[in-house]
């Protein structure tokens, strides 16, 4: 899959396939199994789990053991965690059964598939997961309706597992030989909400340019501040990026000036003190050095999350090719967990720098060309956008707050058993809440930029990319003097940015 067809499967609900290939790999490593397993000891399949992995099950047991764990660990708390994410989930579920690697039966596979393409998303609290053997509690509450229990959502509405089953003609999975572990074990929750995040980070980081180069046109910067020269000296991959796509969108600007024609030509020297700043705050005029480790890092989570993606994941690793059973941790969350970490660090700096940008915008004595608040109506009478900053500046302060490391709050706990552990789960969480925070602090920054773009009459002036920019956003928010509620439109311009 690519990066398109990813975000259409967990948004837009793209059907998927499997070919009858990758049903023969799945078959493969479930009839090694089946015939391995005989006379042997094999964690999770005729032993408890955990620190309980020291007891062996009888025979007549091992079908209910996989059961067991399901239910058992179908205990979290907390709110149910948004359908986007979940269906990230399951398809980082689906794509490591589909590897080989874990001996399920094709129906494990299938009803995943139809979990998808039907649109059923199971009830999953957002709270139970340490990240090392995995999303436990979560996956345990997918695998739960899978079975046929629990609750799912399907067409808006909460409802028993089973009806939404029998309005799509799905029968509930049964267990074979490692079912119950193989889907409650793994780093499918972590994986499917970092996947979901990074879609957001990137679409949140291609707006912050886009209102970087508006900024610069209201503020008519000089333009050598993304040269290609300067930026390349710097040598980051990620600044000298950056630099370029400003460069491409400015290029039919008639806003931003040219030093060498205006600094730099002795008949033009004349003034003592310039009226125009030489060289503007560093919220305009440096976003190369900025955003650039911003979209490395965005870049850098997206590769480890998509191998996150493809992994085998669960524990034990069942090889048919080599003809054994591994065991070891490769449930353990700590790559998405560190970079979900990463993320949500450069989500809050670009937050940061578009909080600054609007305190450039709403303050005449810094910007010296708008009025106060961006307030097109009577001063003092009016208050144009005074109170929308609170709500900008606070929720930069969250996101600021909301940073702070997970990955590094291991504790152990399972007995002991899991003595260090990852937090994937919450850390990929957590970079949720500061993604979402970001958008509301840009969609006011979005509202800020098209009124100062009204205060200076320059509408024309904007370069192509900006000007659609300006036009779309004015669609939401039309000019306004008198003071009107803007919680609304705040809402529905993060959700144009969203789109």
């Amino acid at each position: 899959m690519d990066e398109l067809s990813i975000e259409q499967i967990i948004f837009k609900g793209k059907r998927i396939e499997i070919a009858e290939e990758q049903y023969r790999i799945i078959d493969q490593s479930f009839d090694f199994l089946s015939e391995y397993r005989k006379d042997k000891v094999i964690y999770g399949i005729n032993t408890g789990f955990g620190p309980m992995a020291q007891f062996l099950i009888d025979n007549d047991d091992l079908n209910k053991l996989q059961y067991n764990i399901i239910r058992s660990h179908s205990c979290g708390a907390g709110k149910p965690i948004n359908r986007e994410n979940i269906r990230g989930a399951m398809l980082s579920r689906l794509c490591t059964f589909v590897a080989g690697k874990s001996a399920v039966h094709r129906d494990t596979v299938d009803i995943l598939k139809d979990f998808l393409n039907n649109d059923i998303i199971p009830f999953v609290p957002e709270h139970g997961s340490v990240g090392a053997s995995g999303d436990l509690v979560q996956l345990s509450h997918i695998a739960l309706t899978l079975i046929g229990e629990g609750e799912v959502f399907f067409k808006g509405e909460l409802m028993k597992t089973t009806e939404a089953m029998t309005k799509c003609g799905i029968k509930p999975l049964k267990m074979y030989i490692r079912e119950g572990l193989a889907l409650t074990n793994g780093t499918g929750v972590m994986t499917g909400i970092g996947l979901v995040n990074i879609i957001y980070a990137k679409k949140l980081l291609r707006y912050s340019i886009l209102a970087s180069v508006m900024m610069n046109e209201i503020a008519g910067s000089y333009d050598d501040f993304m040269s290609e020269i300067l930026n390349s000296l710097k040598n980051h991959t990620g600044q000298k990026e950056v630099a370029e796509i400003m460069r491409e969108i400015s290029a039919s600007s008639l806003l931003l000036r040219d030093r060498e024609e205006e600094l730099y030509r002795k008949d033009n020297n004349r003034e003592k003190i310039f009226k125009h700043k030489v060289q503007p705050y560093y919220s305009l005029r440096c976003i190369p050095q900025i955003l650039g480790p911003v979209l490395e890092t965005i870049n850098n989570t997206y590769k480890i999350l998509i191998e996150e993606l493809y992994a085998v994941d669960d524990n034990p690793i069942v090889d048919s090719d080599s003809g054994c059973v591994y065991h070891g941790g490769n449930f353990h969350g700590d790559y998405v967990s560190f970079e979900m970490d990463k993320v949500k660090i450069a989500i809050a700096k670009l937050t940061m720098l578009a909080e600054r940008q609007i305190n450039y915008l709403f303050h005449d004595r810094i910007n010296g060309i708008l009025p106060p608040f961006l307030n097109l109506g009577v001063l003092g009478l009016n208050y144009g956008l005074q109170a929308a900053q609170f709500t900008a500046t606070s929720t930069t302060a969250e996101c600021q707050t909301l940073s702070n490391p997970m990955y590094v709050h291991s504790i152990p706990n399972n007995n002991d058993n899991q003595d260090i552990v990852s937090m994937g789960t919450n850390s990929a969480n957590i970079a949720q809440h500061v993604i979402e925070n970001s958008f509301q602090v840009m969609s006011i920054l979005m509202m800020s930029l098209v009124q100062a773009v009204d205060c200076l009459g320059i509408e024309d002036k904007l370069s192509e990319q900006t000007h659609t920019l300006y036009k779309e956003i004015r669609d939401i928010v039309p000019v306004f003097k008198e003071d009107t509620t803007k919680y609304n439109e705040i809402k529905d311009i993060v959700a144009y940015l969203k789109k």
